[in-house]
């Protein structure tokens, strides 16, 4: 019995492909217009080599939707700075193998 490479490899590459599909059956975004804004990404950042799944593909993921959803009305700039701000404090000062939790 092998043991099944992960589907990504990082949780949060996870976490970003979820919320996206969740945007998408929710009714949030199309899936086509969502395809073309992340391709547009993609080709800025100049990711035409063969990607892996990795940080520079979901980095651009993550880009891509942080702009879909201030263009939607659904999130603020500053709302997703101060988010990104509070994230990156609850992890630089959770202990290693803890859970990182945001305050409220």
């Amino acid at each position: 019995m092998s043991i099944a490479e992960p589907a990504f490899s990082e949780p949060w590459h996870a976490q970003v492909f979820a919320l996206t599909v969740h945007l998408n059956e929710t009714g949030r975004l199309a899936w086509p217009d969502w395809a073309a804004a992340f391709g547009e990404t993609l080709k800025r950042h100049g990711l035409t080599h063969d990607l892996d799944g990795g940080d520079d593909y979901f980095g651009a993921w993550l880009e891509t939707l942080e702009a879909f959803l201030m263009k939607e009305g659904v999130a603020a700039a500053g709302e997703l700075s101060a988010l990104k701000g509070a994230w990156e404090n609850a992890y630089l000062t959770t202990p290693h193998g803890a859970p990182v939790l945001l305050a409220d």
